[in-house]
């Protein structure tokens, strides 16, 4: 999935990971290896293995076999600290019983580039102010995060990820509990993003609009990737989901478009 103009290992890669959890194969050889500056898809039913694909290119979780990568070396030889600062994960809810503020939410983005104890730099500062800005947020950042909305809740978190000035960001159904608008409002948003993104979606459509690639995963195994014009055919959709479907192409781009029909019997 690398671009030809790629160099070889650069960015985050994962290279035929595998995930063994209480005696059951989780995650099954799978290969991500997005281009730099692109928004790749993870797709597929609950229990296919999306969050445990994330959690492991974050290294939050160590692979049972395979390696996960950044720019060539491995996550687990790299300081917790180095990868910290390179990429950031937003989780499908975040909640807090502490009551603080927007910006300070924000702020906590910037705790791979602190040394502990110390105050906020400039540089901190600048930071926290520009992503508030950047997502909206700059005339809510005296507000306390459990007065806001869901959709603000997440636009939110990804302002602290944004802080972090990462190059790669990850995302866990970032989309849940929020209505259409939220939905929408948010991808546009995290597409925009000069950064390297893997986002894992539920919704089809969704990532047929905003994602450059899309990589399907079923029983913890990629069944198909590339682009989603290519890859989200309805023989795909009944194969993985059990699902009657048409698809047709939208837009001037061509951009498939789910119709469901109903289940398969």
């Amino acid at each position: 999935m690398s671009g030809a103009g790629a160099s070889a290992g650069a960015g985050l890669r994962a290279d035929r990971v595998s995930r063994r959890a209480d005696g059951r194969l989780i995650l099954d050889g799978v290969v991500l290896a997005p281009e730099t500056g692109s928004t790749v898809g993870v797709l597929g039913p609950n229990g296919s293995g999306k969050s445990t694909l994330l959690r492991l290119l974050a290294g939050l979780l160590a692979p049972s076999s395979g390696v996960v990568t950044l720019d060539g070396t491995p996550l687990a030889e790299l300081p917790r600290r180095t990868v910290a600062r390179r990429l950031a994960v937003v989780e499908q809810q975040s909640d807090t019983q502490v009551e603080l503020t927007v910006e300070d939410v924000v702020r906590l983005g910037r705790v791979p580039h602190r040394r502990a104890w110390t105050p906020p730099s400039a540089d901190d500062e600048r930071a926290v102010r520009a992503a508030l800005e950047h997502t909206g947020l700059a005339d809510r950042a005296g507000r306390l995060w459990h007065t806001l909305s869901g959709g603000e809740r997440q636009r939110v978190q990804i302002a602290r990820a944004l802080a972090q000035e990462p190059r790669e960001l990850l995302l866990d159904e970032p989309t849940n509990h929020l209505d259409i608008h939220h939905q929408l409002d948010l991808l546009a948003l995290v597409t925009a993003l000069p950064v390297t993104t893997v986002v894992a979606l539920h919704d089809l459509n969704l990532a047929a609009m905003y994602c450059d690639r899309v990589v399907v995963l079923c029983a913890g195994r990629v069944v198909a990737a590339g682009p989603a014009g290519d890859v989200l055919t309805a023989e795909l959709i009944a194969e993985v989901y059990g699902v009657r479907a048409t698809v047709s192409r939208e837009g001037p781009e061509g951009r498939p478009h789910v119709r469901f029909l109903g289940t398969l019997n």
